[in-house]
């Protein structure tokens, strides 16, 4: 949808940043702008910035930033439509009639959202009849009861190759709309069929309980025995849980992640009603923004085993950069009747011992540094020697990384009480391991100062300066355009072209070209979030107008002569090798002389 850039501007000028983000970051004056505890990492010192006069906000940590609609899409996790939609609300204006594309958008996804919707009534009905009698069987053998079954609306896809195509098909949806949902698959001989086949289905249901797609088991001994809706328009992988629309209605201080789909139901029923599940992925900061809107704590209850422990591992390394509190439950291995022991799931474990067992162990969770000391402490041997000194080695470092110096001293003394070695020796090496690591980063920054056309490079990779020097000026041109605009007149012979920078050549040519005004907030329908970050950033570099004119002519003046070089150097490849050789000879003739 094209949003008029005069319902924009009214849209800013009816919801100030600064009063939009106060809603979600407690804020402070300082210097001039406003600062914060970044939403989109975790930190203790402000390093988040709102500047109400230049209508931006930027992240000095992460990076992220843009204008007011920019945030409200990171922080709700919501599309440039979405954000300007929550925005009019607030401010009280009716949006803009729709043009034919975003219509065409809009009534697509309603589709879509349709089909899932009346998928998920045939699967269920087909539950209840003869046909699902195999997936019945398969649901008393897990114990679920019925009324958990309809509350998440389990359902039955029969063994059949078109038993959904002809039902969805009987109510006018188009076999293009079934294959754009993902449930069915397109044959070689350039027919249709039933994706989902002989299996259990569980729909995936957002927060606002809209179906986005389907998850399913398989009833026989094919694979995979678990398979989802592929990527659709509508179903992400990577933002969504499954279980969140009952799991935000808990009266719990805090969610558990498990790895099943079926556990989250099995969780429910036992009256732990804050269980969700990611779609067979790995945990995402997607992921993790989504639980911080209901919530600031998360328990892990991933499996027992070297799978389950990497997952805990990896989602630790995601939750870090975030406000979460992150706690560990393990679950403890159950002892087979031939006396093996084997991992336990949560249906295992509240089958076996009871949902009262499981809301003890949940009680006595660990906290992630807990998690991690015992981690480190089941990969030795304690009673060796050389075990011992390579464990305490290993603590400390994980130790030393704690920012609490009661933290460091309670896990210290913990770690020394394992090795049977005094607290006293376990906090210097902790002490030491943190001087080790002080020393290394000082260094490490030390070579960065030593670079500083490194230090220049936008973070996102795919954002890389081809050319520091000119890309540099670019900014310059934009920085000032965006702070005064009757330098235009200044910028006849600049082109979009002659920038090196693609970002920086698409936003001169929007200004340039009076397609877009110079305000954040009307970029943000038109960048990435990667791409609103850098030109916040660029936004919030102080620069001076006292001699704006001056500046952006000798901004021109270096990408003109840049563009000039490039074009030299397309035209005669020879011309770079030899300004290279003149170069290294000049350097040589000097170093001589002195």
């Amino acid at each position: 949808m094209a949003i008029p850039q005069s319902f924009l501007d009214e849209l800013e000028a009816r919801c100030p940043i600064e009063e939009v983000v106060a809603d979600y970051v407690t804020l402070s004056a300082k210097g001039g702008n406003l600062w914060g505890l970044c939403p989109f990492h975790g930190e203790k010192t402000p390093s988040f910035a709102v500047s109400p006069d230049k209508h931006i906000f930027h992240c000095f940590g992460c990076g992220k930033g843009g204008g007011v609609v920019r945030f409200l899409m990171e922080i709700e996790n919501l599309s440039f439509i979405e954000a300007v939609r929550k925005l009019a609300a607030r401010a009280g204006l009716e949006m803009p009639e729709e043009d034919q594309a975003a219509q065409e958008r809009r009534n697509r996804r309603r589709r879509l959202l349709e089909l899932n919707k009346q998928a998920a009534r045939f699967y269920y009905d087909t539950l209840r009849s003869p046909l699902g009698e195999p997936m019945r069987k398969y649901i008393a053998k897990r114990q679920l009861t019925s009324a958990y079954v309809k509350r998440f609306g389990l359902g039955a896809a029969p063994d059949s190759w078109d038993s959904l195509i002809k039902a969805m098909t009987a109510q006018g949806f188009e076999k293009g709309e079934l294959l754009e949902a993902g449930l069915v698959v397109a044959g070689k001989s350039g027919g249709v069929y039933d994706k989902f086949r002989n299996r259990l289905m569980l729909p995936v249901i957002d927060a606002t309980g809209d179906i986005l797609g389907f998850t399913s088991r398989v009833m026989d001994n094919s694979t995979p025995k678990y398979l989802n809706t592929p990527e659709t328009a509508i179903f992400k992988k990577r933002s969504i849980l499954y279980g969140i629309q009952w799991a935000k209605l808990t009266k719990r201080s805090f969610f558990l992640l498990v790895e099943g789909n079926l556990d989250v139901i099995t969780l429910h029923q036992a009256g732990i009603d804050n269980a969700v599940a990611t779609m067979g992925t790995a945990l995402t900061a997607e992921h993790a923004r989504l639980i911080g809107r209901y919530t600031n704590e998360l328990v892990l209850c991933y499996d027992n085993d070297s799978a389950g422990v990497e997952a805990t591992q990896r989602a630790m390394a995601v939750l870090k950069d975030t406000t979460l509190r992150v706690r560990v439950l393990q679950l403890p291995r159950r002892k087979t009747p031939e006396g093996e022991l084997v991992k336990q799931d949560p249906d295992d474990f509240i089958k076996l011992q009871g949902p009262a067992a499981f809301e003890r162990l949940l009680a006595g969770s660990a906290d992630q540094s807990e998690y991690r000391l015992e981690t480190i402490q089941q990969k030795y041997d304690l009673a060796k020697t050389e075990d011992r000194a390579a464990f305490l080695k290993e603590a400390a470092q994980m130790i030393a990384q704690l920012s609490s110096p009661v933290e460091r001293e309670i896990y210290a003394g913990r770690a020394a009480q394992a090795a049977e070695v005094s607290k006293e020796a376990m906090v210097r090496e902790v002490e030491d391991s943190r001087r080790r690591h002080a020393n290394q980063r000082r260094r490490k920054e030390e070579r960065a100062a030593l670079t500083p056309a490194a230090n220049l490079q936008p973070k996102a990779r795919e954002l890389r300066y081809a050319n520091v020097r000119s890309a540099r000026a670019e900014e310059g041109v934009i920085r000032l355009l965006f702070l005064d605009s009757t330098l235009l007149s200044l910028c006849r012979g600049l082109t979009q072209e002659q920038f090196s920078s693609p970002l920086w050549g698409r936003i001169y040519a929007a200004l340039a070209q009076g397609e877009l005004p110079p305000n954040p907030a009307a970029f943000d329908a038109v960048l990435s979030g990667e791409e609103a970050d850098l030109l916040a950033r660029l936004l919030h570099t102080p620069q001076s107008l006292a001699e704006g004119r001056q500046a952006m002519t000798d901004y021109i003046a270096i990408i003109q002569e840049e563009a000039h070089r490039r074009d030299t150097a397309q035209s005669d490849p020879m011309a770079d090798l030899l300004a290279i050789r003149a170069k290294k000879k000049q350097k040589e003739v000097t170093e001589e002389q002195t």
